[in-house]
């Protein structure tokens, strides 16, 4: 056995029991008995503890230095693997093992208590537990630290390689300043869309059925994936031929479900699509969270949120429904799915307020790791900017601060990935129109190619490059939000007849 088949050989021993913990984790949100808490802690924080010490002791540290004195032995392939194997470890070789096992029994109890919390509407269920989580991100920053300039930068890092909060103060700043300027202009020339039909009753099985055939014909693959109910959807990418995605039903506010299926699909639909050459190896995943987050808001707001989307699946739509939508026609059901008003669920945002929600929660975290906040003063920041930038106030902890699941599972940092990947989808789809015809594409259901093209530019590469070099060989530059700005515009002023 070659070197290099040995190093591989062991990569796919880590990857092997991530997998396992990832099934773990999806049926910890999804069927998991609430009783069983304790000792699903205990095992997934064995097992991602095995994982963990495999990727980062002695054996590994072992192959990072023969081939650092050996690179002639790797082949191409197994050079590019061995540089990401090369980042993980530099970035977690010194942290103790067993105390990266205890912050991962700590995230597996943290979602549990958070979902208790949410439910009762009451953040100090959670205090407690969030502290811990905190600390445990404080204790790790200076270990991980490279060559970012604050604590928040190296949390950024992670989940954004490359990605500052210098850079994002600035990209954040345009977006807010110019989405403020628009729903300024919808308020005073708009006229708001009908929207009471919108809470008509579908029972979530006739749901199900719509979206499952929308998705399906998106690209989706349910023969390697699964649809199911959780609290706080999400996507699970076990492996390319095991992609999860699950979301929440309201039978009185169909639009949830339906665009969450879509946006969750929108993962599972990249994680399919990887190149199967990076199978078992550190490279087998997305390349980053604003990435994935630019091909799930890619298929829900760029190509779901499209009028001529709505040509083609709303007749199948009504036909599902029955009578229900019978006396509402295509474009005044396309309007009403885009009225925008402030709202508190970030999952329930229309598709112009949400980067506020992200901007809102980025500046916490910020204020949290940058500055001195405290995690006992975090409900209080919430409410005040949820006033300042949105104009209204959670009455309570569970529509404010305890509705999303991510600061339970430790992931601090990932926030900005929400209003990146929506800035890359439009900047993606911006460079897509200037090759395909995506309006006649959507009015034919025909959407093979847009997939395509997304594996071609996107999907293929799995984690082998970086965000900023997919994003600048796709479209032919650097992050731009006026892509994102200049899409909403147009199709705000479209929905609210603003000339």
């Amino acid at each position: 056995m070659s070197k290099e088949t040995e190093f591989l050989s062991y990569l796919k021993e880590i990857s092997l029991l991530k997998q396992a913990t990832s099934l773990l984790e999806w049926d910890n949100n999804t069927g998991m008995p609430a009783a069983s808490a304790g000792y699903r802690a205990e095992v997934s924080g064995y097992l991602s503890g095995l994982a963990f010490d495999k990727a980062n002791g002695q054996q590994m540290g072992n192959f990072m230095a023969y081939f650092a004195n050996h690179p002639d032995e790797l082949s191409p392939f197994g050079q590019a693997v061995y540089e990401k194997a090369k980042e993980e470890y530099e970035l977690n070789h010194s942290i103790p093992a067993a105390e990266f096992q205890a912050y991962a029994e700590l995230t597996s109890k943290a979602q549990s208590i958070w979902a208790e919390a949410r439910a009762a509407g009451d953040f100090k269920l959670f205090e407690d537990t969030l502290e811990q989580l905190v600390d445990f991100n404080k204790t790790f920053i200076p270990l991980w630290r490279k060559q970012e300039k604050t604590p928040y930068d190296v949390l950024l890092d992670q989940y954004e390689p490359g990605m500052t909060t210098e850079k994002l103060d600035s990209v954040f700043s345009e977006l807010k300043d110019g989405l403020l300027r628009l729903r300024q202009l919808l308020a005073e020339k708009g006229k708001a869309p009908r929207t009471d039909f919108l809470t008509r009753r579908v029972p979530k099985e006739l749901q199900r059925q719509f979206v499952t055939q929308a998705v399906s014909q998106l690209g989706y693959d349910f023969n390697r994936g699964r649809l199911d109910e959780t609290v706080h959807p999400f996507m699970m990418n076990v492996n390319r031929n095991d992609a999860r995605i699950t979301t929440r039903w309201m039978e009185n506010q169909v639009q949830m479900a339906v665009f969450g299926v879509i946006h969750e699909a929108g993962h599972g639909i990249y994680e399919q699509n990887i190149d199967a050459l990076y199978d078992y190896t550190p490279l087998a995943g997305g390349v980053s969270m604003g990435i994935h987050e630019s091909q799930s808001l890619f298929y829900e707001k760029m190509i779901g949120g499209h009028p001529h989307f709505w040509d083609t699946q709303y007749p199948i739509f009504r036909q599902i429904t029955g009578d229900t939508f019978q006396d509402i026609d295509c474009k005044t059901f396309y309007n009403g799915l885009h009225k925008t008003e402030s709202s508190l669920i970030r999952i329930e945002a229309d598709s112009l307020t949400y980067p506020l929600h992200i901007i809102i929660r980025y500046e916490i975290e910020k204020m949290l790791f940058n500055g001195d906040v405290s995690v006992a003063e975090l409900p209080q920041i919430w409410n005040d900017k949820y006033e300042e930038y949105l104009g209204i106030r959670p009455e309570n902890d569970g529509e404010g601060i305890l509705q999303d699941i991510h600061w339970a599972g430790g992931s601090f940092g990932y926030f900005p990935s929400y209003a990146l990947g929506y800035m890359y989808a439009a900047q993606l789809y911006a460079a897509m129109n200037k090759e395909l015809s995506v309006d006649d594409l959507l009015l034919a259901g025909d959407y093979l190619p847009i997939r395509a093209w997304l594996t071609r530019h996107i999907h293929q590469f799995g984690g082998s490059r970086k965000p900023d070099q997919l994003i600048r060989e796709a479209t032919g530059e650097a992050l731009n939000p006026k892509y994102l700005l200049d899409h909403l515009e147009k199709t705000y002023r479209a929905v609210y007849d603003v000339r």
